[in-house]
């Protein structure tokens, strides 16, 4: 079982092994929290090609080699080669360097949730490697009962707290806007 955290990326290597449809996919999800990404493969599919040269990615066009994790935090391997997943999670273990192998949980310090992400407002979906399917169907059940709005409202909620003076009074005035957000946009559903 996985436990469920946020990582603060700023400032933060990651490294992709692997240039196909499903290393697009987890580029795509990463770029939402940063830009610092390498790419090794070698070959690149066209999605993985193209997100490299808009986002200005580092490439290495060639296979994975040892000691490629050096100075990374987070490696997400997205080969199909289960031996080569399990030889980088292994070396990666003596470096404490965080590894996600793609769908072999087996070689993972940790997985990808699905996740709705507005401004600051982050809802991640998992279940644990167990079915990435249900975590997806069920991110875009939930996703459609959000209201547009809410990125927004949680600005004016970071605004507020940094704003205000920290305390009792604080924390009652923001307890209140969040209850009167709910209230308002899932009053039914209460």
């Amino acid at each position: 079982m996985f436990f469920p955290a946020f990582l603060n990326l700023t400032d933060k290597k990651i490294l992709v092994v692997g240039g196909g449809k499903i290393a697009a996919d987890k580029i795509e999800k990463l770029l939402d929290f940063t830009h610092d990404i390498t790419v090794v493969a070698p070959d690149l599919g066209d999605r993985t090609q193209s997100l490299v040269q808009e986002y200005g990615l580092r490439l290495l066009l060639r296979p994975y080699a040892k000691g490629d994790i050096e100075d990374f935090f987070l490696v997400i391997v997205a080969v199909d080669d289960i031996e080569l997943q399990k030889e980088i999670f292994q070396e990666a273990q003596n470096k404490k360097v965080l590894v996600n192998s793609v769908d072999s949980t087996e070689y993972c310090d940790f997985i990808f949730p699905s996740y709705i992400k507005r401004e600051d407002l982050i809802v991640a979906f998992s279940t644990s490697g167990a079915s990435p399917a249900l975590s997806k169907y069920l991110r875009r059940a939930i996703q459609k009962l959000l209201p547009p709005d809410i990125g927004e409202f949680v600005e004016k909620l970071k605004y507020l707290r940094k704003s205000l003076p920290k305390g009792k009074k604080r924390m009652e005035i923001l307890d209140q806007e969040a209850k009167n957000y709910i209230d308002k946009h899932f009053k039914d559903n209460q």
